[in-house]
């Protein structure tokens, strides 16, 4: 009955309990002065100013209404030129509450269909840049209402994800409403007509960035009426006519970049758009599957023009922009940020690369298409990582959403390509992905050296900080999978960086740095680390603070504690840093199976240090703990099923914890689970069958579980092909066979074929072992008796049953103590053996006077096997064969003339042994 250690991969008494501890809260307000007051009002007008743009702006409102001096001051023009709503929910009623602090608002990010609803009532009619994410609800009369609103408007851009209730009618009314626009990318709309692009085309005559990207349908022959583009990308877009397309962009005169990735673009039109147009110096061209099945062709044969696609040297050709030939390297990007020279014309091809590339990244990442690997290991790891230090925030958070995604081959199982996160590894990404969450949380912005050419000195806002911080630490969540890259990681300091940021007040923060500790805890040698670096108390304080409403951050958190607790000593910090209530409340209160799961799991392993620890009583302490795992057994998701019963079997080696199991329900939710288990998974049929093992070391619940009708599914379990469940599935039969009703019941149910079965052919010893003892214990006469209760002819028919069944077991046991009779398979035994009870050590010395010269050796054996030196619980074997009288039996089974061979040898080892034993406990 060996713990089982879980690894999917503080006891409670009427101590004082400890509330977590804020450790950013307490490092905010160290500096006070403790012994007075202090006049906030009083702080310089800067310092107040400079506290609000920390703030995101529910904060900022709410701040600046707490007195008339910061209300003044919480309006200042600097506060609101920019504005992004994605972090939290925004509806018209806070919209209008903002309204007046928005006069002089220029840039405003919003997320979802109510946020849009609500942009008309910010009133903000000097707005220069919106962009909207998760625009799948927005419909046309909203986008007009807010463009109609907002003639001002240079820059509007929609997606990544589809605007698919956004029709050529509303691109109509942006062209009519909004003549001063510069830029228009929208994604995922179903058809731009001709009228809409030459509305576009007359009435905005400073139109030089279009994007309609993923849509199905365009007006080709209308796209070359937009005079004034420079800069074009219809990525993703389906049904185009390349024929006409390539006769007629290249008329436009001042078409500089052109992006048709992801197209079935073929090089018969890439040539033409190649060579006809005078303007163009860049066509992108990446994952064209025409394109690229022609091996023939050649796309340097235009002098002076790019083409970037899967199969040319992307990073190499973007340095052929710069006059400076040093600047052709892997850190291209990087190069031109830190560059000191004022080239608008250059500035702005690499912000629109920067652009048109973090999106088709992102796509082809995210589709996991086949045959890319090439790609990736060569050319687009290093561009994540080059885009990810962009000072376009959009193109960060696509770079880093890319880059968590791009080395995930199975989302489902988190299954991650080796190669890939190693390419990453390679090329400094962890340093560099450690670094600018390191950077975030110190309040630095290095990752934005270079301004937007668009937004001169732009700010990151403290909102995007906390999105892209997000991203990145979903990059390393992911990228420690694999297990080089989780001690890269370790090696760079990062599980202090993630400890760190677990304490974050802000919970898409809290979250992702509890998945990277989840992931870096799989490995035995981080998780001393992420105790040393406080992750233990972090993540328990998580649950604490994230009790209710935050699913996720639970999830990761109970899951990460569940690897810790594995180690013995992390098992310990755990229970003392109040994880075992976290756990129990977890397990009691949440609803999700996320959680449920994890939590299970998570009091699984801490029950499985009994032995060296107290946990496995403190958790059966716990108040509701026994009630709520017993109640997750009958969980409709399997996995939690699994988990639960999984602690219940570890629970239940504590002789308090396996009678308050008992009486909370635990043998009939663990027979019906049992029952129902038959076409499960191997390791919930392996838990369900270790439960019932390990309440049936109590007769009373031993009983219980035979009249609940536990027997014939565990002999069912007994038929499975995992070597696991055979053992527990055996070792639950053998407690059940102590008492005689069982034993009569396993033979009436079948059992002694499937326990000869095991005792003759399963690959795992132990369970073997404990087939033969469970028909010992059938077959030493016992049972005989209490089938002779009942009527004559019961009595007849059971006794004529019952001598084939003994004949049957006896055959097999004997075998079994033939082919266990050498030194090597002992010793394999006695280490996988679990502690006997006090009746079980007297019900092997009794059967030694057995007529049955087969029972007598087999009794010997299991003697034996219970007291080679070195087993684990063989001192105590030998303490209670004493109590037992053993010796005297002993001796006279090893002088007995008429005792089989076997049975004298093994009980003269026997007697050796308990001397040795007596010798060993003197001392």
């Amino acid at each position: 009955m060996s713990r089982r250690v879980r690894r999917k991969v503080a006891r409670k008494g009427k101590e004082k309990v400890i509330l977590p501890s804020y450790p950013e809260i307490e490092y905010e307000v160290s500096g006070l002065d403790r012994s007075g007051f202090v006049d906030w009002t009083s702080l310089p007008d800067d310092t107040v100013i400079q506290l609000f743009s920390c703030l995101n702006y529910r904060d900022r409102a709410s701040l600046s209404s707490t007195c008339k001096t910061w209300r003044v001051l919480g309006v200042s023009p600097c506060l609101w030129t920019s504005l992004d709503l994605r972090a939290h929910k925004c509806d018209v009623s806070m919209a209008t509450s903002l309204a007046p602090r928005c006069v002089n608002l220029r840039k405003l990010r919003f997320r979802g269909a109510e946020s849009a609803d609500a942009i008309i009532h910010l009133q903000a009619r000097n707005l220069h840049e919106i962009s909207g994410d998760y625009c799948r609800k927005i419909t046309d009369a909203t986008l007009s209402m807010i463009v109609a609103r907002h003639e001002a408007l240079e820059s509007l851009q929609l997606g990544p994800d589809f605007c698919e209730r956004i029709s050529s009618d509303a691109i109509k009314a942006i062209a009519l409403c909004c003549p001063k626009l510069k830029r228009l990318r929208l994604s995922g709309v179903r058809d731009v007509n001709g009228d809409a692009i030459n509305a576009l085309a007359k009435h905005c005559l400073k139109l030089t960035d279009i994007g309609f990207i993923d849509c199905l349908n365009i007006d080709e022959l209308a796209l070359g009426n937009v005079v004034s583009v420079r800069y074009l990308s219809v990525a993703g877009t389906s049904n185009m006519k390349w024929g006409v397309a390539s006769n007629q962009w290249p008329k436009l005169p001042y078409l500089i970049g052109l992006d048709i990735s992801r197209t079935d673009i073929g090089s018969t039109a890439v040539a033409r758009l190649l060579s006809s147009s005078p303007s163009l110096k860049i066509l992108c061209a990446l994952n064209c599957p025409f394109l690229e099945e022609d091996v023939n062709f050649a796309g340097s044969k235009n002098k002076g023009k790019m083409l970037l696609a899967l199969f040319t040297d992307i990073l190499k050709d973007i340095g052929s922009l710069f006059v400076d030939i040093s600047k052709k390297g892997k850190n291209v990007f990087l190069d031109w940020r830190n560059s000191k020279k004022n080239d608008r014309n250059l500035d702005e091809i690499m912000t629109w690369l920067e652009w048109i590339l973090s999106h088709t990244l992102l796509r082809i990442a995210e589709t996991n298409q086949h045959g890319l690997d090439e790609f990736w290991l060569k050319q687009g790891a290093t561009l994540l990582l080059n885009l990810m230090q962009s000072s376009q925030e959009d193109v960060q958070e696509r770079a880093a959403t890319g880059l968590a995604t791009f080395v995930v081959i199975d989302d489902e199982n988190a299954s991650i390509d080796c190669g890939r996160a190693e390419a990453v590894m390679r090329d400094g990404g962890i340093r560099l992905l450690l670094n600018l969450a390191k950077s975030w949380r110190e309040g630095l912005q290095s990752e934005a050296a270079k301004p937007d050419c668009y937004v001169q000195n732009a700010k990151l806002s403290n909102t995007f900080l906390v999105l892209l911080l997000v991203l990145y630490e979903k990059a390393i969540a992911n990228l420690s999978v694999n297990a080089n890259v989780a001690k890269a990681v370790a090696e760079e300091g990062g599980i202090t960086i993630l400890a760190g940021l677990a304490r974050s007040m802000n919970r898409l923060v809290a979250e992702e740095a509890a998945g990277g500790l989840w992931n870096l805890s799989v490995g035995e040698e981080h998780k001393g680390a992420i105790a040393e670096a406080g992750g233990v108390k972090a993540l328990v304080d998580l649950i604490f603070k994230w009790s209710s409403g935050g699913d996720g951050v639970l999830e990761r958190a109970a899951g990460a504690l569940a690897n810790l607790a594995a180690d013995d000593k992390c098992s310990t910090e755990v229970a003392v840093a109040g994880g075992v209530h976290a756990l129990v409340m977890l397990a009691r209160n949440c609803k999700f199976e996320g959680v449920q799961e994890q939590a299970a799991r998570a009091l699984a392993n801490l029950a499985a240090h009994g032995d060296s620890n107290s946990n496995n009583a403190a958790v059966g302490q716990e108040a509701g703990a026994l009630e709520a795992l017993v109640q997750l057994t009958q969980s409709p998701h399997e996995g939690v099923r699994q988990e639960a019963a999984g602690a219940l079997w570890n629970l239940s080696f504590d002789d308090r914890n396996r009678e308050a199991i008992a009486a909370a329900g635990g043998v009939e939710a663990l027979v019906a689970l049992a029952q129902s288990c038959s076409n499960a998974s191997p390791g919930l049929q392996e838990r369900a069958a270790g439960a019932l093992w390990g309440l049936s070391v109590s007769e009373v619940n031993s009983i219980a579980i035979g009249r609940e009708g536990g027997v014939a599914p565990l002999i069912a379990l007994a038929r499975s092909d995992a070597e696991d469940v055979h053992e527990t599935a055996a070792g639950a039969l053998w407690n059940l066979a102590f008492n005689p009703g069982n034993a009569l019941r396993i033979v009436e149910e079948g059992g002694v074929p499937a326990l000869v079965h095991l005792c003759s052919s399963s690959v795992s010893k132990m369970a073997r072992f404990m087939a033969a003892l469970a028909l010992a214990y059938m077959f030493d006469g016992r049972m005989d008796e209490y089938a002779l209760v009942g009527t004559s002819s019961e009595s007849i028919s059971k006794s004529v049953s019952l001598d084939g069944a003994r004949r049957m077991a006896l055959k097999h046991i004997e075998a079994f103590v033939l082919t266990f009779s050498d030194p090597h398979s002992f010793a394999a035994a006695a280490a996988s053996s679990a502690p006997a009870a006090g009746a079980e050590i007297g019900r092997f010395v009794a059967m030694l006077r057995n007529s049955s010269s087969v029972l007598k050796a087999c009794a010997a054996f299991a003697l034996l096997q219970f007291t080679i030196p070195g087993g684990r619980h063989a001192m105590h074997h030998a303490s209670l064969m004493q109590n037992a009288g053993a010796a005297r039996v002993l001796r006279a089974a090893a002088a007995a003339a008429t005792a089989p061979l076997e049975a004298k040898i093994f009980a003269r080892i026997v007697l050796r042994n308990l001397e040795h034993h007596h010798i060993e406990s003197s001392l």
